[in-house]
Parts: C-alpha cells; structure tokens; sequence
C-alpha cells in the first residue's frame, strides 16, 4: 500500500498564510457583501447610462 507524503514544495504554504500581516483584518461575510453591493451598484448606473 502506498504512503500518502506532502511534498516539500506545499510544506510552508499553510505558515505563509498563518503568517501575521499588517493589512486590514477583513472576514469573509464583509466581502461577499462588498462585492454584491458594488455589482447592484455596476447594474444601476449601466442601466442610468444607457438611458
């Protein structure tokens, strides 16, 4: 049976994104809504600029 090993080429990738940084801490649900919001805002003003 074969052995299952993680290649050391992905050894560090879960402690380079563990890794503090000094950026903004933004979750997940900020985003998603962030990115809805800016689409229903694209839509409104394509829909006023084709008018």
């Amino acid at each position: 049976m074969a052995t299952l090993y993680t290649p050391q080429s992905q050894a560090g990738i879960m402690s380079f994104y563990d890794a503090p940084s000094k950026g903004p801490k933004v979750g997940p649900k900020v985003v998603l809504i962030a990115i809805v919001v800016f689409a229903i805002i694209l839509i409104i003003v394509n829909h006023f600029a084709a008018v």
